[in-house]
């Protein structure tokens, strides 16, 4: 489906219906409960203020995981990293979500797809893999001919097999560039001039499959903008239309192709959920309008879906026919196309500030789906949750 054509897209979600909160109160920490409505078990896994190292506890403002599009689970799912108010990283059992241990680490890390025991690092000089549990650091790329070395920063991901990363760094002349880097042949990549783009970075990371790099700018106006360039430096896509679609994440679609899943801020789809195609553009549409806030696909191992939280009101969402039908709630979505839908939680949130953010990420095979909220008491301490999910058999379609 073509950019602007979404009637197929609703089609799966036209005898959905909005689905209004059942007051329950806020479970104990590590207490799991079924939620009344959709009977999907979750399990409260953090606490403001508790300790969960020696001398380490969280914040009283929130304990919580760090994004939408930032594994929180490693590879087997044995350890959950908690990064927001942490002063650190605090581990957790991946499954039991008791406290593991603690690590004061600084640097952009984000877990390695496929080895359990590593993340991939970046310090202001240096790319480096790290063994949170033995505490081992492994130099990478160290170079001399670059500093402030950054991960994209902040949202970039390495590739779906370990293999690449784009780093965002400044060249000795004192111009922004990015580029590819290959972990396993430890070979560069040519340079990008980013610093020449208009606008300022936003961020920059490899796409899944390691053939593209994906750079996210912000024009002097406001307008959001997306480049598309070879690892050599090639640019193939400029999407000139504001936020089409950002707030996202990459994943391989069935076909192989590398997309970006997000929220749409431009005509002909403002605020739907949609799917674009790295290589061409093509936009799938996904969901209708609504209050789709941030978009994972951090199911790696579960491909074809991806995770959307939302925000707003039951009477905002009631009041506003041909909407999607969800508010304060986290549902997947197939991207197919089809409009298949599973309601994953409902968060019973009250965005305040950015962390106060939803911000739902799914693990790896998506049988867990971590989220925050503040319980609706909005300003006051932020909490993790993990929603259980069953899922069958990987079909054909899958």
């Amino acid at each position: 489906m073509a950019s602007g054509s979404g009637a197929l897209a609703f089609d799966g979600i036209a005898t959905t219906s909005t689905v209004a909160e059942r007051a329950m109160p806020r479970p104990d920490y590590r207490q799991t409960v079924t939620d009344p409505v959709l009977g999907i078990r979750f399990v409260r896994v953090t606490e403001p203020e508790r300790l969960l190292a020696p001398g380490v506890s969280c914040k009283r403002e929130y304990c919580r995981h760090r994004y939408s599009s930032t594994q929180a689970w490693n590879a087997d799912q044995s350890l959950l990293a908690i990064n927001n108010g942490c002063d650190g990283i605090c581990f957790l059992d991946g499954r039991r979500y008791e406290p593991a241990f603690h690590r004061p680490m600084h640097d952009d890390c984000k877990w390695h797809p496929t080895d359990p025991a590593l993340m991939i690092c970046l310090s202001r000089h240096a790319v480096f893999t790290w063994a949170p549990r033995s505490n081992a650091k492994t130099i990478v790329y160290a170079p001399t001919d670059y500093t402030n070395l950054q991960f994209g920063p902040y949202k970039g991901n390495p590739s779906r097999d370990g293999s690449h990363l784009v780093v965002v760094a400044t060249n000795t002349a004192g111009a922004l560039v990015a580029f590819a880097y290959d972990l396993s042949a430890r070979k560069k990549y040519p340079d990008v001039d980013i610093g020449d783009l208009p606008g300022t970075n936003a961020y920059c990371g490899i796409s899944p499959s390691a053939r593209y790099i994906y750079c996210f700018r912000r024009l002097g106006d406001g307008t959001e903008v997306t480049h598309i360039f070879t690892l050599n430096g090639v640019q193939i896509q400029y999407w000139t239309e504001h936020h089409r679609p950002g707030h996202g994440d990459m994943t391989i679609d069935e076909d192989g192709s590398d997309v970006y899943v997000g929220i749409s801020k431009a005509d002909p789809d403002k605020w739907h959920v949609i799917k674009r195609r790295l290589e061409d553009g093509r936009v799938t549409d996904l969901l209708p309008a609504g209050y789709g806030t941030h978009v994972s696909t951090r199911n790696i191992d579960r491909p074809g879906w991806a995770v959307v939280s939302y925000e707003g009101s039951y009477s905002k969402v009631a009041g506003s026919p041909g909407y999607a039908p969800f508010y304060r709630e986290v549902v997947a979505v197939r991207i197919d196309g089809s409009g298949e839908i599973r309601r994953v939680a409902q968060t019973r949130n009250a965005k305040s500030d950015y962390y106060s953010e939803t911000h739902a990420s799914p693990s790896p095979d998506a049988s867990q789906v971590i989220w925050s909220s503040n319980w609706g008491d909005s300003g006051e301490p932020v909490s993790d949750y993990v929603s259980q999910l069953s899922w069958p058999q990987p079909s054909s379609r899958e």
